[in-house]
């Protein structure tokens, strides 16, 4: 079939959703099964690969290859994956759960390597498929069925630890803005290295309106800044708030009515701004920011492997792997 052909309904699956009515993840499906007909890529040529998780359901909802793997480990399975087939489009869906905790180590790893693989991490601070645990994001109190005198672990900010980790390309998103998912997922795929978009997921049943404070229409034009590369950081109705840089490094809630010019201009290339974001963490009147966050241009890993490998043939020649497996001592064993 041609790409150009493509629509939502080629890449929903026959599988029914198991989703619990009202989940944010209905969002999620939807925006992203309507953005792959924009992409222009076969069918064929797409995969999603995912965890243990509610999140983790999602290769059984995608009408493209897709590997529901094991509890952490999808960036191991996605990274063999592009390095043995890089003319593949490569997606991983994963959650807070699922990526931040058993899977830490291997998230950190696939970030810092830039291999070209798109991951959205499905984030509603909890636990859901195994019933309400607290997670890795839960906020510092939060009353579930682990912690019932509330959690006393300080949250991660999978941003901050992206960042830290060498992330190229990391954004933020929700699951009731259809269209700011679409187009977040868009600038994710046209990226050349991994890329994480964060999507902000309302587990309506263990975790219900955790984001409301921030996400609530009554709330959003105060708590949101959508941010864009070249353009200032404005908020607040009409716009009529702005965020300038400081003495100290960190922002200043400004009139952007009565002293536009001291709006700081968001630059996605510069770490500063998203870690200055993410240290403040929505508090002391600092909108959460939300859309590409951060980006940087650098190598990807697989081609470096690849020129590795060009370079070991050229100086060595071609391997014989039957030379290579009788060329030292061997041993009969009786």
């Amino acid at each position: 079939m041609s790409t150009a052909t493509l629509t939502k309904k080629d890449f929903a699956s026959d599988q029914t959703v198991r989703w619990c009515p009202g989940c944010g993840d209905y969002g999620i499906l939807t925006a992203v099964q309507k953005t792959m007909p924009e992409l222009g890529i076969a069918k064929e040529n797409i995969v999603f690969i995912s965890g243990i998780g509610c999140s983790s359901r999602f290769p059984y909802y995608m009408n493209t290859y897709g590997f529901h793997t094991i509890h952490g480990r999808a960036p191991a399975i996605a990274s063999g994956l592009k390095l043995t087939r890089p003319e593949l489009s490569v997606w991983m869906v994963t959650g807070d759960g699922d990526s931040l905790s058993i899977g830490g180590n291997h998230l950190i790893h696939i970030l810092r390597r830039n291999l070209d693989i798109n991951i959205l991490l499905f984030n509603n601070e909890i636990y859901g498929l195994t019933k309400g645990q607290y997670s890795p994001t839960s906020a510092k109190g939060t009353v579930a069925k682990s912690t019932p005198d509330g959690s006393v672990d300080t949250p991660f900010s999978p941003l901050k630890l992206a960042i830290g980790a060498g992330g190229s390309f990391l954004a933020r998103t929700y699951d009731k803005d259809m269209k700011h998912m679409e187009k977040t997922v868009k600038a994710a795929h046209g990226h050349k290295g991994t890329s994480l978009v964060e999507v902000l997921q309302n587990c309506v049943i263990f975790n219900d309106e955790v984001f409301e404070p921030i996400v609530a229409k009554e709330t959003r034009a105060d708590k949101m800044i959508f941010v864009e590369h070249g353009e200032k950081l404005l908020f607040g109705t009409d716009n009529s708030k702005g965020l300038a840089l400081n003495t100290h490094g960190g922002f200043d809630v400004v009139s952007a009515v009565d002293n536009p010019n001291a709006v700081a201009t968001f630059d996605a290339a510069n770490p500063h701004f998203l870690q200055t974001f993410e240290a403040v963490g929505g508090a002391n009147g600092i909108p959460v920011p939300f859309g590409v966050l951060y980006r940087q241009e650098r190598t990807v890993y697989e081609a470096d492997v690849e020129a590795q490998v060009q370079a070991a043939i050229q100086k060595k020649g071609k391997g014989d792997i039957t030379k290579l497996l009788h060329a030292a001592e061997t041993w009969q064993v009786p």
